[in-house]
């Protein structure tokens, strides 16, 4: 009865053994979900492929929005790894309420305000070359970010402001919920121009910029990355570096 004891207990040994082997390798992957601008969905989505081979064994989930509105999530208590920001008031605010490891946080990448009409639809047959031709009165509709919570919004009203023209285009202007959403009232036809990030711009095939907005007319538009103190990963979050993203035609910030 011992000799046979000891044979069962050795086989149970060697059973979770191999168990644990199965289990080691089959290890799920560690997903980080990234909360970041709408602006940045085409180089994020465009370079995914690129970090998930990098680092197979990670698994990049992305939440694509306003920066106000992510922000305004992770504040009810979103699950999110890493936030994205396109403005540098969001990641502040969450930054004063003790919600980001504050050693991970960095400025990542600097992007430009255009000026931008439907490719084919000259509104009005108006020649719209700068910002000050919005006060126009062919020009009956302008697309704009929600100024409160979305930062392209606010960065466009910095560039009206610093022409003077702020109140004559508000009076025209037709709102968005991001950036994207600004982007598509243009290419769609459905407004007369539209005020969107440079990189924005250049994800459609349907509309044409006109002017880029002088650097010393707005904020510089820096994007912000910080990891979420509640994040579950935050030795992989605070690993997490987009490649590529200067290849296609982002900068550093200054």
């Amino acid at each position: 009865m011992l000799i046979l004891s000891l044979l069962l207990i050795a086989g149970c040994d060697r059973s979770q053994h191999r168990v644990m082997e199965t289990s080691e390798l089959e290890s799920p992957k560690v997903k980080l979900t990234i909360s970041a601008a709408s602006s940045l969905k085409n180089v994020l989505t465009e370079i995914k492929s690129l970090y998930q081979n990098k680092y197979p064994e990670t698994e990049v989930i992305y939440n694509f929005a306003s920066s106000g509105s992510l922000r305004r999530q992770i504040d009810q208590g979103a699950r999110v790894d890493i936030f994205i920001s396109a403005a540098e008031d969001k990641i502040n605010a969450l930054a004063q309420e003790d919600l980001l490891l504050t050693a991970t946080r960095q400025n990542l990448l600097h992007n430009q305000i255009v000026l931008i009409t439907p490719k084919n639809n000259q509104p009005n047959n108006i020649k719209l070359d700068n910002f000050r031709d919005l006060t126009a009165e062919e020009i009956n509709m302008i697309a704009l970010g929600e100024p409160k919570s979305v930062p392209v919004g606010q960065y466009a009203q910095e560039v009206l402001t610093f022409w003077g023209i702020s109140d004559q285009v508000n009076g025209k202007a037709v709102y968005g919920k991001d950036a994207r959403q600004v982007l598509n009232y243009v290419a769609t036809g459905n407004v007369d121009a539209g005020i969107v990030y440079y990189t924005d711009a250049l994800a459609s095939d349907r509309i044409k910029i006109v002017a880029i907005a002088p650097e010393n007319s707005h904020a510089p538009v820096v994007y912000h990355l910080a990891v979420i103190k509640d994040s579950k990963h935050p030795e992989a979050a605070a690993e997490y570096r987009p490649p590529g993203t200067f290849e296609l035609g982002w900068h550093r910030p200054r």
